[in-house]
């Protein structure tokens, strides 16, 4: 595949594409660590508008909250990377979209602003699913600390929510 993205990224990115748009499956993102990473690694793949229904890219706290509705509450209480805030991020995209399955991704890439809590490499990723009970939507914490740069972290991250988005 030609693509401005590693090979790695892009085979992934076919076979969600591919195996969703076999099942009619739409998908949407909300990205915040990943700045649009992985709706661009979906959009290098041709038909990819049959699956993609949109992405948000939503880098700051008020973005998350304008655009996917999470609660300035949650996030002074829980920080912008945690699992209530990319559990939050997800339902919104869902909610905001057409797509039958969002992902959200949400963490520290560094080389700054990482703390004892969340060190450098901490990503927080979430995967709703329409007509899925919202206790349902699996969230998970993940912390990449072999990345050894910002990029590392960044493709680490799109390449785990690809796999999310796998049916």
């Amino acid at each position: 595949m030609d693509s401005v993205l590693p090979k790695v990224i892009g085979d992934l990115a076919r076979r969600v594409i591919e195996e969703n748009a076999a099942i009619g499956r739409k998908v949407a993102v909300a990205e915040s660590c990943t700045g649009g990473l992985v709706a661009a690694a979906l959009t290098e793949v041709p038909g990819s508008s049959a699956v993609l229904d949109r992405g948000f890219v939503t880098y700051s706290n008020e973005a998350k909250q304008e655009m996917l509705g999470v609660s300035e509450d949650l996030i002074d209480t829980f920080g912008a990377v945690s699992i209530a805030v990319a559990w939050s991020m997800a339902q919104g995209a869902l909610r905001k979209s057409g797509a039958d399955v969002a992902v959200a991704i949400t963490g520290v890439a560094g080389p700054d602003g990482g703390s004892d809590q969340k060190p450098v490499g901490t990503v927080v990723f979430a995967c709703a699913k329409r007509g899925e009970d919202p206790e349902e939507t699996n969230a998970e914490l993940k912390l990449f600390d072999t990345a050894t740069t910002r990029a590392d972290v960044r493709l680490q991250a799109t390449l785990t929510a690809l796999e999310l988005l796998l049916p």
